[in-house]
Order: C-alpha cells, then structure tokens, then sequence
C-alpha cells in the first residue's frame, strides 16, 4: 500500500520489515515491479476509460 500511495517515503525499514516475512532481495525486488506494473496498466486503463468487464464483479443476486 505504502509503495502505491506514499512511494517517495519508502525508507529502508520498509525494506527491513519485509525479511522476517521470509522476502529475500530477488522477492523484494519482484513485489516492487509487480505494484509498480499493477499501477501503471490501471492508471493507463483509467486514463483512457476503459470499463471493468462485468464479470469481474459478483452479481448482485
């Protein structure tokens, strides 16, 4: 969430608070280009108006 919302604060105890979650520097390495990837295509598709495909939402039935 940090990354997404807040990237320009994230210090090297964000980094450190990851380890005992058992995230090595390739793990790390990987969540940072996964959200960063994540929030570009979704920025991108919000930017050009692209809809949700209904069936990514569950009926209202």
């Amino acid at each position: 969430m940090k990354l997404t919302h807040l990237a320009a604060e994230i210090e090297q105890a964000d980094i450190d608070a990851l380890r005992p979650h058992g995230l090595d520097d390739a793990a790390i390495s990987d969540a940072i280009q996964v959200v960063g990837y994540f929030n570009y295509v979704t920025r991108v598709a919000d930017g050009v108006g692209i809809e949700d495909e209904p069936d990514w939402h569950p009926s209202s039935e």
